[in-house]
């Protein structure tokens, strides 16, 4: 799978720089490791894009996969930004869109890179992720590029065991760091390696009732619910 996907990298991308959102958690850091292995560190700009719900911890991981993999990498903070759309609209104050001006922000400050350097924004979404729309549309979800959007969470984890990634990151509860003491389990309310196994049995067309119906329920619901994140905005037809 590791040399299928770098295979995918040097078709799709050429010679073009790459920019990457490093989030420190375990999907952008597999992410790194295949450009850098793909393209050579030269051609990796990653971006450490925190706020004031970020995690001193991610930050700290972002700077050292950039470190391990001597990429280029700047640390911008997003605070100011994000405050700038509250000033002029009391929308944002609302919990859920101030959660998504962050990563819409950071969607904004990737491409701005990727603009002056004529590069690819590379996305970090992996299949569990898109197959329920947990992510903010035009947020992380706005990319060029998805090279592990076919693996689900549990695949990601053993192919960063095979690059190397540092097993704090493998290991660390991940978070999409939008609001306050935010995990992904907690909102998802399973486990990935629940959530995986759900997902595999439902694309394999295979029986449901091996599972807690609560939590089939919950995925169904958010599948259905995520059905116009995974389109292209719809046009009528004349």
């Amino acid at each position: 799978m590791k040399e299928q996907i770098i295979t995918f990298l040097k078709e799709y991308i050429g010679n073009k720089p790459v920019v990457i959102g490093l989030s420190g958690g375990v999907d952008s850091s597999v992410v790194a490791y295949l450009l850098t292995e793909a393209l050579g560190y030269e051609r990796v700009h990653g971006l450490i894009m925190p706020s004031e719900t970020s995690l001193d911890l991610d930050v700290e991981h972002g700077q050292l996969v950039a470190d391990l993999l001597g990429i280029n990498s700047t640390v911008i903070g997003i605070d100011s930004l994000v405050d700038a759309f509250q000033d002029v609209s009391d929308d944002f104050e609302h919990e859920m869109a101030g959660a998504n001006i962050k990563a819409r922000v950071r969607m904004a400050l990737l491409y701005g890179r990727s603009n002056a350097l004529h590069g690819v924004v590379v996305g970090t979404g992996n299949k569990s992720e898109l197959m329920i729309g947990y992510f903010t549309k035009y947020g992380d979800g706005g990319v060029d590029i998805l090279p592990i959007g076919h693996l689900y969470k549990f695949q990601v984890r053993q192919l960063a065991k095979e690059l190397g990634v540092p097993e704090d990151i493998i290991t660390k509860p991940p978070s999409a760091g939008l609001l306050p003491d935010q995990t992904d389990e907690r909102e998802l309310q399973m486990s990935y390696d629940e959530l995986d196994g759900i997902l595999q049995a439902m694309e394999a067309d295979e029986e449901l009732s091996k599972f807690d119906p609560e939590k089939v329920s919950r995925v169904m619901e958010l599948r259905k619910v995520a059905e116009h994140k995974l389109a292209l905005p719809p046009i009528p037809a004349v």
